[in-house]
């Protein structure tokens, strides 16, 4: 299959519902000219052309026909694309759902960088994190990902609380058959399983735009336990608000969607993504500070998943 390296023009899409506001083709062309490289991406949303579930396998095909050389996918696509693609990252098979798709020579190549979006955003922020348990609250959709990222980052054990406990179970045994049955359990409560955790990692809608408000009470917190938020619109939720009030450290969802953009960058692109450059156009963008000015000693904690 050819590689990408050394191309100095590439279109990518970004494949999604109501992505208007997605700062990534910002974020990924900003990358390209700072490299030297023509990246043109292109935002596909279903929502204003009116395509349902069922048009995702015409998206990819066009994009094939049209020499595209990848697509960013994200809600409610991933999991529809993760059948309609040639061949799967181990990565992507694992977790249930593909966020970038690869396009080399006519075939259509799945991958999964939320994991390793979060893994890195949570290494260079949130280092303490490493060694201890942590609460993962929300098993829906970014659940797997976000909880098997958070293994991979060096979290001991991951406690999963859901509203439904069915999700719960069936997030634990996706991790499990993944990283082993060591690495996560199913709770019931999320202020008996924060007992004793190093933190938590919120991944509910609970505090995203149009859906106010906080997932659980903040003084469930204790100050010393720290707070992974993986939403970013808007960019700090009410919960990251209350949580650094009461003295934790904080990272919010920006810090992930940074990352996530840079591992997509080095799969579209062959090249190391500079994610301190990343996350300060970030900065620049959005007046966030994502990673709290990491220096080039923790930035060599980020994972690498290029192909």
């Amino acid at each position: 299959m050819s590689s990408p390296k050394g191309r100095k023009s590439l279109v990518i899409g970004l494949l999604g519902a109501h992505i208007g506001r997605s700062l990534a083709a910002l974020l990924q062309e900003g990358e390209g000219a700072a490299q030297g490289r023509s990246l043109a991406y292109r935002l596909i949303d279903a929502a204003e052309l009116g395509l349902g579930l069922d048009a995702a396998g015409d998206v990819l095909a066009w994009a094939v026909r049209l020499g595209f050389d990848g697509l960013n996918v994200t809600h409610p696509f991933k999991n529809v694309v993760l059948d309609l693609v040639d061949e799967l990252s181990p990565e992507a098979r694992a977790l249930g759902a593909v966020n970038t798709v690869l396009i080399r020579d006519g075939r259509t190549v799945g991958h999964n960088t939320d994991w390793s979006g979060f893994a890195s955003a949570l290494s260079v922020t949130l280092p303490q994190a490493e060694g201890r348990d942590a609460v993962l609250l929300g098993a829906g959709g970014a659940g797997v990902a976000v909880g098997y990222g958070a293994l991979r980052a060096g979290v001991r054990h991951l406690r999963v609380v859901d509203t439904d406990p069915a999700r719960a179970h069936a997030v634990v045994e996706r991790l499990i058959a993944a990283l082993g049955p060591a690495c996560a359990s199913v709770h019931s409560d999320v202020g008996v399983a924060l007992d004793g955790a190093g933190g938590l990692i919120q991944a509910t809608p609970v505090g995203m735009t149009g859906s106010p408000g906080m997932p659980l009470e903040p003084d469930l917190l204790d100050p010393t336990q720290w707070l992974a938020e993986i939403i970013y619109f808007p960019l700090e939720t009410e919960l990251v608000h209350a949580a650094r009030a009461r003295g934790c450290a904080t990272m919010t969802g920006g810090a992930m969607a940074v990352f996530q953009h840079a591992a997509a960058y080095e799969l579209f692109t062959g090249e190391r993504a500079d994610a301190t450059r990343m996350s300060t156009h970030f900065t620049e963008l959005t007046g966030l500070d994502v990673v709290g000015g990491a220096g080039p000693a923790r930035q060599r904690r980020v994972v690498d998943q290029r192909t």
